[in-house]
Formats: structure tokens, sequence, C-alpha cells
């Protein structure tokens, strides 16, 4: 028992100190970079039906969109995260916003479905060089103490962006149409990526800089990074908790409120902003959580998904349309999916020194996208398989939204498996 209690509260030094103010200025600017992203990350799932229009897509290409965009953000995060380590978070956030506003300047041109599949692989190739690299911000600035709690503030405040995406890009689509809407989102990009490159600092004024890590030992961390198994906890960590919320964020959630339950595109926004509410009140409590209690990180991780499992089985079994509160009710639930998925950074963090925490990062950060993408394509295979031609049907929805049972259950054995791993790790390292 004293192991379990131990083995997710690995030792590292108590901190009093708190973090300086210049801390907290360069922390905002990556957080509004990180807004930025989540803007840009989202912003095709809200297009989803209008895209439908403009491409003459089936759902399962439309899906292929963001899974594509998925699939290279998980597929960078690794290498970005070996080349933070090495570069810093400067320029991997200034780069990262500037490839996203080419992205979203292709899209907002684009007539095809070839080029607005470059512009996705682009928006997603610059989101994957932004979140951990603001990540590393708060690993560099801020002492143990408060890093679980900036750590969940920096997840929470950047789903603005999703607020953004829901409410005035929404209103640009349906009113100054496709062109205008995109091209804004680009202009925001070039924004950002300016004032990162003004403002931000790689580290503290008067610390030397270390030496880049030769390529053979950037192999090295790697494969340690990958070899502990609260790394590997993290990353389970991410794919069981956020999968739900990124889906219905980025894809399916607007498509199924409008089309599977009969929602007003003006309702069907005000949910996906309720998302984002949820995920930004819920975020600081667990934050604290975390902080004060990292013995039982993996015990609210499995809670949080069985909160999740348990809203969508109540919405499922419920014949369309839902009542409006019970789609909320699954609204608010999801949205404890984004906080959840932050637990799994804060393993990387702990269990990792810090010459190697921005590949660790990168590692846990695969997990929930690469569920993500799976469940992102799997629904849209399902509802073409299930509508008739371009016309979802509420009954294809409530059949395909199924497949996430899948990728529960796949998690949930990660972790524990993980989890009794970390455990008999930390106690032979504890008794030699």
């Amino acid at each position: 028992m004293q192991i379990a209690q131990s083995t997710e509260n690995p030792l590292e030094p108590l901190e009093r100190r708190s973090a300086p103010p210049l801390a907290w200025a360069l922390w905002g600017v990556g957080v509004l970079a990180y807004v930025a992203a989540v803007l840009h990350r989202t912003s095709f799932g809200v297009a989803g039906l209008d895209a439908v229009h403009r491409f003459d897509a089936s759902a399962g290409i439309l899906a292929t969109f963001t899974v594509l965009q998925l699939l290279v953000y998980a597929g960078l995060q690794i290498p970005v995260g070996l080349l933070l380590d090495r570069v810093g978070p400067r320029r991997m956030i200034a780069g990262g916003a500037l490839l996203m506003a080419a992205g979203q300047a292709l899209m907002a041109v684009s007539t095809g479905v070839g080029t607005a599949v470059a512009a996705r692989v682009l928006v997603g190739a610059g989101d994957a060089m932004t979140f951990i690299s603001v990540l590393s911000i708060v690993a560099t600035w801020f002492p143990g103490r408060q890093a679980p709690l900036v750590t969940q503030l920096t997840g929470l405040l950047g789903q603005l962006g999703q607020v953004l995406s829901a409410v005035p890009l929404v209103a640009l689509l349906h009113g100054p149409g496709w062109t205008t809407a995109f091209g804004s989102a680009a202009a925001l990009g070039v924004l950002v990526g300016v004032l990162a490159i003004a403002v931000l600092r790689d580290r503290a004024p008067g610390a030397v800089r270390t030496a880049a890590p030769p390529l053979g030992q950037v192999g090295r961390d790697l494969a340690a990074a990958f070899r502990h198994p609260g790394t590997r906890l993290g990353l389970w960590t991410h794919f069981v908790t956020q999968f739900s919320s990124s889906t219905f964020a980025l894809m399916w959630g607007y498509p199924y409120l409008v089309s599977g339950q009969g929602m007003r595109p003006a309702a069907a926004s005000t949910l996906l902003t309720l998302l984002v509410l949820a995920n930004v009140m819920s975020g600081p409590f667990v934050g604290r959580f975390v902080g004060r209690h990292p013995a039982h990180r993996s015990r609210l991780v499995l809670g949080i998904v069985a909160i999740n499992a348990g809203a969508w089985a109540a919405v499922l079994g419920c014949p369309p349309p839902a009542p409006s509160w019970l789609l909320a009710l699954l609204v608010v639930c999801i949205a404890l999916g984004g906080p959840g998925s932050m637990i799994g950074f804060d393993f990387a963090r702990t269990f990792n020194p810090p010459g190697r925490q921005g590949t660790a990062t990168g590692i846990v950060n695969v997990g929930g996208f690469a569920a993500s993408l799976v469940t992102i394509l799997l629904i849209g295979l399902l509802l073409d398989a299930l509508s008739p031609g371009k016309d979802f049907t509420p009954s294809a929805f409530r059949a395909a939204w199924t497949v996430q049972a899948l990728i529960w259950t796949i998690g949930i054995a990660g972790v524990l498996r993980t989890r009794r791993l970390t455990r008999r790790h930390l106690a032979l390292t504890e008794n030699p």
C-alpha cells in the first residue's frame, strides 16, 4: 500500500519561491500563441458542413482532412520535442505560428481537395510546434509547486481559441464568407509569430546557455524517456482522456448537434462555447488536486474517463433528439477530458530530468491525438456507410459515436498496465 501511495509522487525538491513577473509575461505570450493554435486547429470542424459543399466531399473525405492534420501533429511530436530541447521555445513558437498562418491562407483560397489537404498539413505541422513549447516555458520559468496549476491554466486558456472558432469565425463564414474567415485566421497567425519573435526568451537574463547535446545523446534521451514507465503512463493518460472532447471539438461535434440532434447552428455554437467554459472552470480544480495529491493522479484520470463514458451512454441511449439539458450535461462532462489530459504532462515533467522533458512531453502528446485521429476517421467511415448521400442521419450519428467504447477500453488497459509498471520501477529505485 505504501508503494501505491508513493509511485505517483516522484522525488523532487519542494520549492517555496514564486515565479517572477517576467515568467508570467512570457507565459502570457505563449498562451496567446496557443489560443491562436487552437483556433487554427478547430477551424475546420466548425466549417465542416460548409466544406461538404465547397469541396463536394463525402463524410469519409471530410474526416480525412482532420485525420491527416492530426496525423501530422502526432507524428511530429517526438521530432519537435527533440528539436525543442536543442533550440528552445522562442523559435519553435514563432515558426509554428507562421506555418499555421500559411496553412490558413492557403485554405482561404482553396477550392479543391488537394490544396485544402495541403493547408491542413501546414496547420498540423505548426500546431505540433506550439503547445509543448509553451509547456517548456512553464517548466523553465515556474517552480515545481506552481507548475501543475500553470500547466492546467495553459490548457484551459488555450481553449479560448475554440470559442474564437465557434463564434466569430462561424459569423465570418456565414457573413463575408469562406475566404474572409480563413484569411482573418491567417492574419492572426502572422501577428502571433511576430509577437513571439519580439518578446519570448529561452532562458533567464544572465543564464548560461548549455551546449546542445550531440545527436547520439539525443537518441539515448529519446530511448530513456520512452523506456521510463512514468512517461508511458503519461502517454496513456493523454490517450484515454483527450480523444472524446477533441473529436467533438475538432470534427464531429458541430455536425452531430446540427444534423444528428436537430439543433440550430447558433445553439450548436453555444454548446461548443459551453465546452470551453466548462474546461476553463474545471481546469484549476484539477490542477490544484494534482499539485496537492500527486499520489492519486491516475485515480483522478480513471474517474474522468468514467464520467465521460457515462455521459455518452446516457445521450446515445436516448432516441434523438435528446433533451437540451442532457446535451448540455454531455458537453460539461466531456470537457473534463481537457484538464484530465494535462495530467499526462505532469507525469512527463515529474518522471524526467530537465534535459529530456521536451522529448518526454512530445511522447505524451502523441497519445491523445493518435486516439483522436483514429476516432474521427472511424466515425467518418461509419457515417458514410450508414447515411444516404451526404445527408448525415441521426441514427447514423448515434451508431458512429459508439466507436469510442473501443478507444476507452484500449486506453484504460494502457493506464492500468503502465501504472503498475511505474509503481514497480519506483519501488526498485527507492529500495535498490
